[in-house]
């Protein structure tokens, strides 16, 4: 079954031509990227938060293969919702669904279920293939949307993906998509996303489960962040980085209500 696109025309341009131009604009020369066990960027519209995923995007080395974590922010589909095969489609272009891996990560891991729902009105993924297609057009993907919200079990499940990712023939890089605070002054939100980043950059899901509950932050993206923070550390990662860090009043000029928007990577 194919995916077809649910916010093309509103968080990016609605045609290729429009599109490719933007993202290529927003991708800075990728001198500098290298291998990582996992990315973090953001799912706003390209005008708020396009040019933090392309500079956090062009950090890394995309391997053939992206495992994709997203939050389900419609609440429709299973806990842990897998599109497990076909094409997820752009105006003019498409990314293929590495069908292997993602049956592979089916069969070992019973909590992850095969799961169209959650992922047909979903934006967060969608927003980031534009930026893969145009590093490589060949990049097949794993789409997972994470809305389990026990953390033993997000533990248990990174614990199972880190076993099947081991065994995978080749690198995969996980890709989550988050957005930090919404819709608070845009002090409030530094001040908020600094604690969350920071239990992100120690590299200690833990701190950052209970970090964004405890301070009620508006991290959208926690739930996938955990789930992809706690399978990196299971495949060796030593330490993470802050690549960029905004909100959308830097680009509205509007700081009393704003969105954060955060790139981290982890080596």
């Amino acid at each position: 079954m194919d995916r077809n696109p649910v916010v093309a025309g509103k968080f990016y341009p609605g045609t290729q031509q429009a599109w490719e131009a933007e993202v290529r604009g927003l991708l800075p020369p990728a001198d500098t990227a290298h291998k990582a066990y996992l990315a973090m960027l953001p799912h706003a519209g390209y005008m708020y938060s396009g040019a933090i995923a392309g500079k956090t995007l062009a950090e890394v080395h995309v391997p053939e293969t992206v495992l994709l974590l997203g939050p389900n922010h419609t609440g429709q589909g299973s806990p842990l919702a897998l599109w497990p095969e076909g094409r997820w489609l752009l105006p003019g272009a498409h990314l293929d669904v590495d069908a292997t891996l993602a049956q592979h990560i089916l069969e070992a891991i019973p909590e992850i279920q095969a799961d169209h729902q959650a992922h047909l009105q979903e934006h967060s993924l969608e927003v980031i293939l534009p930026f893969l297609w145009a590093i490589q057009p060949q990049t097949k993907i794993v789409p997972l949307a994470v809305a389990e919200p026990r953390l033993d079990v997000l533990q248990h499940t990174a614990q199972e993906l880190a076993k099947v990712l081991k065994k995978w023939p080749s690198p995969v890089l996980i890709l989550v998509s988050s957005d930090m605070s919404h819709f608070v002054s845009a002090d409030q939100a530094k001040e908020k996303d600094t604690l969350a980043l920071q239990a992100a950059l120690a590299r200690t899901p833990e701190k950052l489960y209970a970090t964004v509950r405890d301070e009620r932050i508006s991290m959208c993206g926690m739930l996938p962040m955990v789930l992809g923070l706690s399978t990196a550390n299971q495949l060796g990662a030593s330490h993470a980085r802050l690549i960029a860090y905004g909100t959308s009043g830097d680009v509205t000029g509007e700081f009393s209500q704003v969105v954060g928007y955060a790139g981290v990577v982890v080596e």
